[in-house]
């Protein structure tokens, strides 16, 4: 792993340990697939930590200072790279102090392929609902945390997370989408959940999406299911619990067109 860190528009060594990404979780971060060198989804992961900055009230640093760094971290392999934004430095307490945020930028290799066929665990864990922080990718993860070690104890490489209500949210690193009665669903995110880049792309690709409530049943009675984040690209999800998922040609040709549009992500 290679890391940069800037408080502001300044590179510094080390990460203070009054940084209040470690004391509170307050930031935001990103994570980005890069392939020779590139980072071809740059301008919407930073459009996101812009939006989601201006929500915090976060400071932003230079975008070309960070996007010549991020290229300078990166090889021709490909990777991925993570940004990870916080409020800065301050004394102990909530109440935020003015000042430069801190960013810091580190690359990875990239994960091992999820396992075929795909099993997912039904997560106990719930998404708490808090429309302020929806839809943002806010450092405060310990749901998703939980969730990852439930489906590690139960054998299986991801998990469905559903709110209180028993809505179906999301996974614990991916967005979901299922198919059912000739129509493509995903879960609304207005009141949790991270809205993904690669989610942003598939609805652009799905005009005719419903977006509303997705529950445990539409999911075990869905033709096909899928998972999808900026990282992976779409895993299509053979088991849910106890119940097969058939699968369906509608996916098949989402998957071509979506490999098609977006190359890259068949590096994996």
């Amino acid at each position: 792993m290679s890391t940069m860190i800037f408080r502001g528009n300044e590179r510094i060594t080390a990460l203070s340990p009054r940084d209040r990404g470690l004391m509170y979780g307050d930031g935001l971060f990103e994570t980005l697939r890069a392939s020779g060198g590139e980072i071809p989804w740059w301008s919407l992961h930073w459009r996101r930590l812009q939006d989601g900055a201006r929500r915090l009230g976060l400071q932003m640093p230079d975008e070309a200072l960070i996007l010549e760094a991020a290229k300078t971290l990166l090889d021709q392999h490909p990777q991925v790279l993570k940004i990870v934004l916080t409020r800065g430095e301050s004394g102990r307490g909530y109440l935020p102090e003015a000042g430069p945020g801190t960013c810091i930028l580190s690359t990875h290799a990239l994960p091992s392929p999820m396992p075929r066929p795909l099993s997912l665990h039904w997560c106990a864990t719930p998404v708490a609902r808090q429309p302020v922080l929806a839809g943002m990718k806010h450092l405060n993860r310990l749901e998703n945390v939980l969730a990852r070690r439930e489906c590690a104890d139960a054998g299986h490489a991801e998990g469905l997370m559903s709110d209180s209500d028993g809505h179906v949210i999301c996974a614990t690193a991916a967005n979901v989408f299922l198919y059912a009665d000739g129509q493509w669903h995903t879960p609304d995110l207005s009141l949790c959940g991270i809205a993904g880049i690669a989610r942003a792309r598939l609805l652009d690709m799905l005009p005719e999406i419903r977006i509303g409530p997705v529950t445990r049943m539409q999911v075990e009675k869905a033709e096909a299911v899928f998972l999808c984040n900026a990282v992976r690209g779409i895993m299509a999800v053979h088991r849910v619990g106890s119940v097969s998922v058939p699968g369906h040609t509608a996916l098949d040709a989402l998957q071509q067109r979506f490999l098609g549009a977006h190359p890259f992500f068949a590096e994996m």
